[in-house]
């Protein structure tokens, strides 16, 4: 896991993650989860929640949070808020990816587009969405946008702050509520929950794949460092996906 690092031992490949300021979830479960030799070190952007606001008035934000990364020599560059990265479809999270690198010239790569890989990966083509959000819709417009169908989709209205109220136990009955015959997997939208901690259980009881932002960002990191981490240690227990790392 990703504390080995911290225990002494140097990490392969290094991982910067921006998380919105009110994210209290991301970075302990990537210190969990992350394999051995990939080490995850955070900065903090207030790009969430009240202090939401349109792309051009977040690029100083963004391109200060990347600078302070850059500082670690990071492999890559994550902007990991899921609703964010996707407010404005394809073309915003190009414009976010364009920040982090003309800030710091690393590799970057954003929530969204790893979700969608994920999802694509698992041939996910028709979704039920759970999301502690107030509102869905950016979410659905960009998996829309991307070719992916959001058949049915619950926004539980929260406050960021309370986002990890919802135990992993809730939202495997959510899943089971709201899952058909005509979704192919629940996609598990947002970085500041306890949602990854329900992935199998709900993959168990609805025999269906499903993708979370955090587990699909863990995921989408170690394949597209495997040249600087060599050799795969185990993956964590993390649904389907962490089995199709290649």
């Amino acid at each position: 896991m990703a504390l080995e690092q911290q225990q002494g031992g140097e990490p392969k490949a290094r991982v910067g993650l921006i998380i919105p300021s009110v994210n209290t979830f991301s970075e302990p479960q990537f210190n969990r989860f992350a394999p051995e030799g990939l080490g995850i070190h955070i900065a903090r952007a207030r790009v969430a929640g009240e202090w939401k606001r349109p792309l051009p008035e977040l690029k100083d934000e963004i391109a200060t949070a990347s600078k302070l990364l850059s500082d670690v020599k990071p492999n890559a560059i994550v902007f990991h808020c899921t609703d964010t990265s996707m407010t404005q479809g394809p073309q915003g999270e190009g414009k976010i990816l364009d920040i982090v690198q003309d800030a710091t010239g690393i590799p970057a790569m954003a929530t969204s587009r790893l979700v969608l890989e994920a999802l694509q990966k698992l041939g996910m083509k028709k979704v039920v969405l759970l999301t502690p959000y107030k509102s869905n819709k950016a979410v659905i417009d960009y998996l829309t946008a991307s070719g992916i169908e959001v058949v049915r989709d619950i926004a539980m209205k929260l406050e960021p702050l309370a986002f990890g109220s919802v135990t992993p136990a809730q939202w495997a009955q959510m899943a089971k509520e709201i899952d058909g015959a005509d979704a192919d997997g629940v996609f598990l939208s947002c970085t500041n929950t306890t949602q990854i901690e329900a992935i199998e259980d709900i993959e168990t009881m609805l025999g269906k794949p499903v993708v979370n932002s955090n587990q699909a960002v863990l995921w989408g990191c170690v394949r597209k460092l495997q040249a600087q981490l060599g050799a795969l240690p185990p993956m964590p227990k993390l649904g389907r996906l962490m089995t199709q790392v290649n």
